[in-house]
């Protein structure tokens, strides 16, 4: 089965655009697939503004999300995994979801699900 955090992100994404508010990833930037502007990192994370007037190229894929941003002046080839996505928000209402950064793969159940499978596993998020 396939990650639903791809298609999270791309639906909150379009929910931002669509409300006229700015789209903010943060990401994990000690994933080492991804390609960051390391000026701009600070604790190991990275906040990177997706709005369409920022960026050009925009590839929110099911593996990857890949752009074109300036940082300082200088233009950058932006690869952040879609595992490295730690929350997808608006910047004027903080808005969006928050993602567990966890050591178990996205296609593998909870150990809780896996125990009771007769029962939905669903987790709100506010």
């Amino acid at each position: 089965m396939t990650s639903l955090k791809p298609y999270l992100i791309r639906s909150i994404y379009d929910w931002i655009i669509d409300n006229n508010l700015t789209p903010h990833l943060l990401v994990d930037a000690e994933n080492s697939q991804a390609v960051l502007p390391q000026a701009f990192i600070e604790d190991g994370k990275i906040v990177l503004n997706i709005r369409p007037e920022a960026i050009q190229g925009l590839s929110l894929g099911n593996e990857e999300i890949q752009f074109h941003a300036r940082f300082a002046g200088k233009s950058m080839h932006i690869i952040a995994p879609v595992a490295a996505v730690m929350a997808i928000y608006a910047k004027e209402n903080g808005k969006g979801m928050i993602f567990e950064q966890d050591d178990h793969e996205d296609d593998e159940p909870p150990p809780a699900a896996k125990k009771d499978s007769s029962k939905p596993h669903l987790r709100i998020v506010k």
